[in-house]
């Protein structure tokens, strides 16, 4: 296929400098931080959320849901739209989509408005995310430095991830829950300046085309998914209406599998799971979100509705989960960059297994009390152990966004690396809705002193996924 003079120019622009390069990184890494902080900053601020708006765990479980599945339904498509129109343009739109979404959030006066005004976030994130990958792998054609940037990339999301509680803690404690959504304006005012002043503008040498039916099939999937998750057990796993959201799942899921292989350009290249390194990651990716929102979900609401915290104190109680990631997410971009992304990956595995393991123990040694009022260990006595479990669990999740990245991207050429991402930021972000349904179902109907026990099975889960990235080290190995 030949290319003419103007299409080459606009599809292969000349190389940036070295400081160019890395500036680009630094914008989209900050837009990566926001997509990142507004999948878990809302958490600790749901209890604040419900008793402003006046509704119970299961809205508060869209609230965050709402969010989370549309970008993960519509970050492939969004990623193959900046192929086709520009990614610096989409990531831009992006943006501004997000920048006035947040600002509808923290306006919204009903938990309807705030559950739609959520969902117009994940809109404007799914343009975010994929496509500041394509940016960085585009600005980046040495592959050892595209492997270091891939790592900082990493890093910045899975540090966004750890510090949302902290940040919405500190914000809902001190300007009520709106702040969280206030704060995002600003942020992307400068954003936006700052694409326009550094980011090239690029394309894919030859854009596909959109994929309707698969987009459509793959949302109805994903959302009907989730919708049982949440909805099961408050309607009964054996209820008509189950039983139709379940086959409903499985409905969409063979049709897009078969619609996918049936096309030329598919939304989603299919063929990309047959690689062994690359599935395993993606499944990898799915268990690190779901173990990070599993811990998030559980904690908050046994900090706050078992023993009284404020959002303030249950926000700082994770902040050894932030340093942890904060820590080890830079040093595990270094470890992939030197040796490859086995030894992270174990690193990731053992911690994350270590802190859902102390949380499982003590949540059969802890007794909890309403307010804080006694019993067992729900005092003070019981706070270094969760502390410690809380940083473990950083330090597992700081080392393995990195080599998950890395063993899903590398490898392939980089107009593949686009979609490779896009699949498993869909995975990450699948995960986090999955893990918020998990929790949320296991806590929907505890009492306050009931919580400890009743996210028993919680830390079962994350546990397993722990034991799981072990898998991923293997294949990451053999690849």
């Amino acid at each position: 296929m030949t290319t003419s003079p103007a299409t080459a120019a606009t599809t292969a622009p000349p190389p940036l400098s070295a400081r160019r390069r890395w500036t680009v990184l630094a914008v989209c890494a900050l837009s990566l931080f926001l997509v990142g902080l507004d999948t878990t900053i809302v958490n600790v601020g749901l209890p604040a959320i419900g008793h402003g708006l006046g509704v119970g765990t299961r809205d508060l479980e869209w609230i965050v849901d709402a969010y989370t599945v549309v970008l993960a339904s519509l970050l492939i498509s969004a990623g193959a739209l900046a192929d086709r129109f520009g990614r610096r343009r989409v990531f831009q739109c992006g943006l501004v989509v997000f920048g006035l979404a947040s600002l509808v959030c923290a306006l919204a006066p009903s938990a309807g408005a705030l559950v739609a005004a959520r969902a117009l976030q994940g809109v404007g994130a799914s343009m975010l995310s994929p496509v500041a990958l394509a940016i960085v792998v585009n600005a980046m054609p040495d592959p050892r430095e595209r492997a270091r940037a891939i790592g900082v990339w990493a890093s910045v999301f899975g540090l966004s991830m750890a510090a949302g509680p902290v940040t919405g803690g500190a914000l809902v404690s001190a300007l009520g829950w709106r702040s969280v959504f206030w704060v995002n304006v600003p942020v992307v005012l400068a954003a936006v300046l700052l694409s326009i002043r550094f980011v090239p503008e690029s394309r894919a040498p030859r854009a596909r085309r959109p994929d309707l039916p698969g987009q459509l099939l793959l949302t109805v999937a994903v959302c009907a998914t989730v919708a049982v998750l949440i909805e099961g057990p408050r309607i009964g796993w054996g209820s008509p209406w189950a039983l139709a959201g379940c086959a409903a799942a499985a409905a969409a899921a063979t049709g897009f599998v078969l619609a996918e292989r049936g096309r030329a350009e598919p939304l989603m290249d299919l063929g990309l799971f047959r690689r062994p390194a690359f599935s395993t990651a993606a499944l990898g990716a799915v268990a690190v979100f779901v173990a990070l929102t599993v811990t998030l979900l559980l904690t908050t609401f046994q900090l706050q509705h078992a023993r009284g915290w404020t959002p303030l104190a249950a926000g700082l109680a994770s902040l050894p989960m932030a340093l942890g990631a904060t820590v080890c997410a830079p040093l595990s971009g270094i470890l992939v960059g030197r040796g490859g992304p086995r030894r992270p990956l174990l690193l990731a595995a053992w911690f994350t297994t270590a802190g859902g393991a102390l949380l499982l123990v003590r949540a059969f040694l802890v007794d909890d009390a309403p307010h804080g009022a006694g019993g067992g260990l729900s005092g003070a006595a019981d706070l270094p152990g969760l502390l410690l479990a809380l940083l473990l669990l950083g330090i597992g999740f700081g080392f393995a966004n990195a080599p998950i990245t890395n063993t899903a991207v590398g490898g392939l050429p980089a107009d593949r690396a686009g979609v490779a991402g896009a699949i498993t930021s869909t995975a990450r972000q699948l995960g986090s809705a999955v893990g918020i349904a998990i929790a949320g179902g296991l806590v929907a109907g505890a009492a306050p002193a009931g919580l400890t026990a009743a996210s028993r099975t919680g830390w079962v889960v994350v546990t397993a996924c722990g034991l799981f990235l072990l898998v991923v080290a293997r294949a990451a190995r053999r690849r």
